[in-house]
């Protein structure tokens, strides 16, 4: 398993991250847009660059990719190790007084997920996992849920934020499972739907259009707390492919053959 002040570090930046949230809903904050629905805080900017401080103080020959600033260039060649940052998962829930939002922080080493923390300070819970060592909820382990079947499960999707010009796929896939499944909820966090995957509370989340600080946490809990995760097509996962399908295991093959079966019912002009 990784160093273990590398999980320790990731802890620490996502508590700071959640306790910064906190005080900001108490003491008020800005809010500005990225696009038509896409909205960007001052809480997202000052975790971000609280994160960064953090790991150029302790690791600084390391990378990060975050949400607000991307990858910042610099002069040396591209390192081993990137930690890769939402300081902010669900901003407009955050925004609107919604206490659905987290932190979310993974770490890659030579382009593997090796270690993950996602906190949410609403509730306290803290989501954490090392390749190879599990997934714990406040210490606790984590274990996926025991459902075999899409009709006996509840699922959980999200919507991107470009979904006003194309909603048409996304709202017919999201009917279709809809109608398979007991029920599907969409709470606006990738990162705590995962982890609700990863706890049982979901049976499996899907999603298309994301980035890889929506998932790269979130992944690693989920395959660790003994689930499964790939592309929606069901090519391995990878972060930077912009979709995925999450679940206990049991129901995923399920899952990737509905989708499926709805993609080829669509015309090929609506695809």
């Amino acid at each position: 398993m990784p160093d273990p002040a590398l999980l320790a570090t990731a802890v620490d930046i996502v508590l700071r991250a959640g306790e910064i949230q906190l005080a900001r809903q108490e003491s008020g904050f800005t809010i500005s847009k990225k696009g038509a629905i896409d909205l960007v805080t001052e809480v997202d900017l000052e975790c971000e660059r609280m994160c960064r401080a953090v790991i150029a103080e302790r690791f600084p020959g390391h990378d990060v990719l975050a949400e607000e600033m991307g990858s910042v260039p610099t002069e040396r060649a591209p390192s081993r190790w990137r930690w890769i940052f939402d300081p902010l998962d669900g901003t407009t829930n955050y925004a609107h007084g919604l206490p659905i939002y987290c932190a979310s922080l993974g770490l890659e080493i030579d382009g593997h997920r090796e270690v993950a923390a996602v906190y949410d300070p609403s509730r306290r819970e803290l989501f954490t996992a090392e390749r190879g060592g599990g997934a714990f909820l406040n210490g606790t382990p984590l274990a996926v849920s025991a459902t075999t079947a899409v009709s006996e499960a509840l699922l959980v999707t999200g919507f991107p934020y470009d979904v006003h010009q194309n909603s048409a796929p996304l709202v017919e896939l999201f009917a279709l499972f809809l109608s398979r499944s007991r029920a599907v909820r969409r709470l606006g966090s990738a990162a705590l739907d995962l982890c609700y995957v990863a706890a049982g509370r979901f049976d499996a989340f899907w999603e298309q259009h994301l980035k890889p600080w929506d998932v790269a946490a979130g992944a690693l809990i989920v395959e660790e707390a003994g689930g499964r995760v790939t592309g929606m097509d069901g090519a391995p996962f990878d972060a930077a492919a912009a979709h995925l399908v999450a679940s206990n295991g049991h129901i995923h093959d399920e899952m990737a053959r509905l989708i499926a079966e709805y993609r080829g019912r669509r015309a090929p002009d609506r695809t």
